[in-house]
C-alpha cells in the first residue's frame, strides 16, 4: 500500500478533480466521502435526473451528463449497470480529457475493462476499484479492490491515496482475479438468498409470521434476504450474469438443490450422509481443534422480525445450508481462501454454514430431519423450484428477466425493508466486530 503523505495529498487535492459518472448509491456514497475529505468533486447521473440532483443540495458540483465529467475530472468513476457499461463509455469515453485516468466499480471487471480499452482513447490510464459491499456498510475496514491495468505507479499512489479516505483495506488483483474471486465469494451466496426470497414469495408466505422460519439461523437467512431484495436488481445481476464463473456456480447450486432433495424424498440415507459429510470434510476439513466459530444460535436469536416468538423450534432441513457447503464441495472452491475479498454477506451465510456443519452433533440432527420429518418438504420443493428459476434466467442471460423475477418478489416484501435494513444492520455490525476477533483468533491466510 503506497498512500502518499500529507504534503503530498493536499497538493493534490488542490490540483485534481474527481469525476463520478452514475450517481446511484454507491456512486453518490463515493461522491459524498470525496467532497467531505476535501477533494474536489463533479457527477452526473442520466440527463433526466439532472435538474433533481442539481437542486438537492449535494456538496458537490452536478454536471448535466458525462461528456461534462470526463474533459474536466483527473480520475473519472464510471458507477453504472454492468449491462450499460460499454454502452455508457462509448459515449463519454472519447470525450475523457488527456492524461486522465479511468475506472469503474462494476462487480463483474471483464466486459468493463474491454469497453475501456476500446472506448478510451490512447494516453488514457487504467485504474479501477470495486468495494465489497453495499452503500448502507460502514466502509471502514472493509475489503476495496484496486486493480492497476494500464497506468504508471505515479496514478496508481494517486487513485490508492484517494481511496484511504474509506479506510478500506485495500486489494491488489488482476481483473481476472478479480472476477474469479468475486464469483466464488458471491454468486452462490446471491443464489441461496434470492431463492429464499422467491420460494417465500410464490408460497405467498412472510417467513417472521410463521413458527417454522424461527431461530438465530432463519433470523439471518430472513434478514440477510430482505437485505438484498431491498436494493436495486442490477447489484446482483452484474455480477451473475456478464461473470462466466457466477454462472457455473449458480447453475451447480441449483443441481446441488436438486440432487439433495431427491436424496431426502426417496429416503436414502446413506448416500445423503455420504455426500453431506463428504462435502464438510472437504470445505471444513481444514479447521483445526481449536477453531472458533464466528457464529452461533445465540447471538443471531436476538435479531428476530417476528413479533410472537413460537414456544420450540419446529424440524428444518436447512437444504439451502447443504446446498451451498455441497456446492462448493462440488467445485473445489474452499472459501477461508478468499476471506480478504469476502463481503459482510459472505461472511455471515459462512458463519452460517460453519456453524450448522461444524456444530458437534447439528449436522447430523438436520439430516435426520431432513428424511424423517416431512412438515418442511413443501417448503423444500419451492425452494429447488426458486433455485432452478434463477439458475433458467441466468443460462438465458437476460438482465430483463432478472429484473422482473427480482421485482416482483421485492414488491411482495418491500413492507418490511425499513425495520428489517435497521434489525440487518446491527446484526452486521455484531457480527463484523465478532470477525475481527474471529480473523486474530483463527489466523486465517489467503491464498491471493
Amino acid at each position: 500500500m503506497t498512500i502518499l503523505q500529507d504534503e503530498q495529498r493536499d497538493e493534490l487535492q488542490k490540483t485534481k478533480i474527481i469525476g463520478i459518472i452514475g450517481l446511484g448509491d454507491m456512486g453518490l456514497m463515493y461522491a459524498r466521502r470525496f467532497s467531505k475529505e476535501g477533494w474536489t468533486v463533479v457527477g452526473c447521473d442520466t440527463e433526466t435526473n439532472y435538474e433533481r440532483f442539481k437542486n438537492s443540495g449535494e456538496s458537490f458540483e452536478i454536471v448535466r451528463n458525462g461528456h461534462l465529467v470526463s474533459r474536466k475530472a483527473d480520475y473519472i468513476i464510471y458507477s453504472v449497470e454492468a449491462e450499460n457499461i460499454n454502452k455508457i463509455v462509448s459515449i463519454y469515453g472519447p470525450s475523457t480529457k488527456m492524461g486522465a485516468i479511468v475506472g469503474g466499480q462494476t462487480s463483474c471487471k471483464d466486459p468493463e475493462i474491454k469497453a475501456f480499452e476500446e472506448h478510451l482513447p490512447a494516453d488514457v490510464e487504467i485504474v479501477s476499484v470495486h468495494s465489497l459491499h453495499g452503500p448502507r456498510v460502514d466502509t471502514t475496514g472493509q475489503p476495496l479492490v484496486l486493480i492497476k491495468h494500464r497506468a504508471n505507479q505515479e496514478s496508481f499512489d494517486f487513485v490508492e491515496t484517494l481511496m484511504s479516505c474509506l479506510k478500506s483495506k485495500h486489494v491488489y488483483l488482476s481483473y481476472k482475479e478479480h472476477d474469479r474471486i468475486t464469483a466464488d465469494t458471491q454468486a452462490v451466496t446471491h443464489a441461496a438468498f434470492l431463492s429464499m426470497g422467491v420460494a417465500w414469495h410464490n408460497n405467498n408466505q412472510y417467513p417472521w409470521e410463521t413458527p417454522k422460519w424461527f431461530g438465530g439461523i432463519e433470523n439471518a437467512k430472513i434478514n440477510i434476504s430482505l437485505r438484498i431484495y431491498s436494493n436495486k436488481y442490477h447489484v446482483y445481476a452484474g455480477l451473475a450474469i456478464t461473470n462466466p464463473s457466477a454462472h457455473e456456480q449458480i447453475l451447480q447450486y441449483s443441481a446441488s438443490c436438486y440432487e439433495l432433495f431427491t436424496l431426502m424424498i426417496q429416503n436414502r440415507k446413506e448416500e445423503l450422509e455420504a455426500r453431506i459429510f463428504a462435502a464438510r470434510q472437504k470445505v471444513f476439513g481444514h479447521l483445526g481443534e481449536n477453531h472458533r466459530l464466528l457464529l452461533d444460535d445465540d447471538i443471531l436469536q436476538q435479531y428476530s422480525l417476528s413479533k410472537t416468538p413460537p414456544e420450540g423450534k419446529e424440524p428444518n432441513s436447512h437444504l439451502s445450508l447443504l446446498a451451498i457447503v455441497d456446492s462448493w464441495s462440488c467445485l473445489g472452491i474452499v472459501p477461508y481462501d478468499h476471506m480478504i475479498c469476502s463481503t459482510p454477506l459472505f461472511r455471515i451465510f459462512l458463519g452460517v454454514s460453519e456453524y450448522l456443519f461444524c456444530t458437534p452433533g447439528l449436522l447430523e440432527e438436520c439430516l435426520r430431519d431432513a428424511i424423517q420429518t416431512t412438515s418442511f418438504r413443501s417448503d423444500d420443493l419451492n425452494f429447488v423450484i426458486a433455485a432452478r428459476e434463477w439458475s433458467t434466467i441466468v443460462s438465458f442471460g437476460s438482465f430483463e428477466l432478472y429484473k422482473d423475477r427480482f421485482e416482483k418478489t421485492q414488491k411482495f416484501f418491500e413492507p418490511m425493508f425499513g425495520e428489517a435494513n435497521k434489525l440487518g444492520n446491527e446484526m452486521i455490525k455484531t457480527i463484523l466486530k465478532r470477525a475481527s476477533d474471529y480473523d486474530n483468533d483463527n489466523d486465517h491466510e489467503s491464498n491471493i
